[in-house]
């Protein structure tokens, strides 16, 4: 690799022997429903990360040179069909797995509770279902770090910067 080249999340960075972290933006769309707030969640299915698991119903990596603002609205007109969310931020959430680098994560959380369109899934081979549920009965099992921001939104106790999966938290 020369130093022109840039590294890949797999390996350091040469120049600086970092490795790099790897920036997502989730959207959890938020209604009132009859037992209380609702949030949409999908049942992902076929890629290979937390697949049979309900996770939020938009998320993904922000691109190079996309904010997370702007990959939460991309997100959510990919996955949903969506557009026009009106996006409160939630939290940043500092995230690891120890293994490899590229289980060390930024997430941005967002939520929203008006958008122009009828969610609906769009990628078909990524998630087999989408469904409201009450933030106070959510489904089983959830992504384990979304589940956590979701308790902190039920709560009211969510604080913008966050962790999660560090020894500390254990």
């Amino acid at each position: 690799m020369t130093a022109l080249s840039e590294p890949s999340a797999h390996e350091p960075d040469p120049l600086h022997g970092r490795f790099v972290v790897v920036p997502a933006a989730y959207v959890f769309l938020l209604r009132d429903g009859s037992r209380g707030t609702e949030v949409l969640l999908q049942l992902r299915r076929g890629t290979g990360y937390m697949d049979d698991h309900w996770a939020a119903a938009a998320a993904g990596h922000v691109e190079r040179g996309e904010t997370a603002y702007a990959a939460a609205h991309r997100e959510a007109r990919e996955e949903l069909g969506i557009d026009g969310l009106d996006l409160t931020f939630v939290t940043a959430m500092q995230r690891t797995a120890h293994d490899l680098p590229i289980d060390e994560r930024v997430d941005f959380f967002f939520t929203a509770r008006t958008w122009t369109g009828e969610p609906r899934v769009v990628e078909q081979d990524k998630a087999a279902d989408l469904r409201w549920w009450p933030l106070d009965a959510l489904p089983d099992p959830v992504v384990p770090h979304e589940a956590a921001v979701l308790r902190g939104i039920r709560s009211g106790t969510s604080t913008p910067y966050s962790t999660f999966g560090f020894d500390e938290e254990d």
